[in-house]
């Protein structure tokens, strides 16, 4: 089995569902059983986590954790920050998750497939670079979810986004 870019890794989950980051921890720690996973079902505590602990990577409820604010503490300390959701599953949480720099912005009902996603995001060291990989993952699954124009009402955002990652792939 390959060694995972995870494996050795500090990282910490915060969502307000318990559930949740029982299925982060056991999908995580299967596949990487060397990371240190911590959790946290409140802003409180995250905040306090973040404040005190360095992590390789921080993945954040956006609903229930206040977790636009928890990623603005996770950029101030350089902690990649993955947004994960499942009720603000939209086109402008997903636009908010790339300009306030999360390093990735993950359906909860992909948890399943978790690890190749939170690889990705640690894999990819350019900004742009990982939003590049991520949407060659899930772009069809936004698609699909949210419809065939879903980028239209911001469409200026969305061609510069596509614009910078073209550049990328090149």
């Amino acid at each position: 089995m390959k060694e995972s870019v995870l494996d050795g890794k500090r990282i910490l989950a915060v969502d307000d569902e318990p559930d949740v980051l029982d299925v982060l921890e056991e999908e995580i720690l299967e596949a990487c059983p060397n990371c240190q996973f911590e959790k946290s079902t409140s802003y409180e505590t995250a905040v306090k986590m973040l404040n005190s602990q360095n992590y390789d990577l921080v993945i954040l409820d956006i609903m229930g954790v206040r977790g636009f604010d928890l990623l603005a503490l996770a950029e101030s300390r350089k902690f990649p920050a993955a947004m994960l959701t499942a009720h603000a599953l939209n086109p402008e949480a997903l636009k908010r998750s790339i300009e306030l720099k999360a390093r990735a912005y993950l359906p909860k009902d992909k948890l399943g497939e978790i690890v190749p996603l939170l690889e990705g995001v640690l894999e990819e060291t350019e900004f742009m670079s990982g939003w590049a990989h991520l949407m060659n993952k899930l772009e069809g699954y936004f698609d699909a979810r949210w419809g065939e124009h879903w980028q239209k009402s911001e469409s200026k955002f969305w061609k510069e986004f596509d614009e910078k990652m073209a550049r990328i792939r090149r």
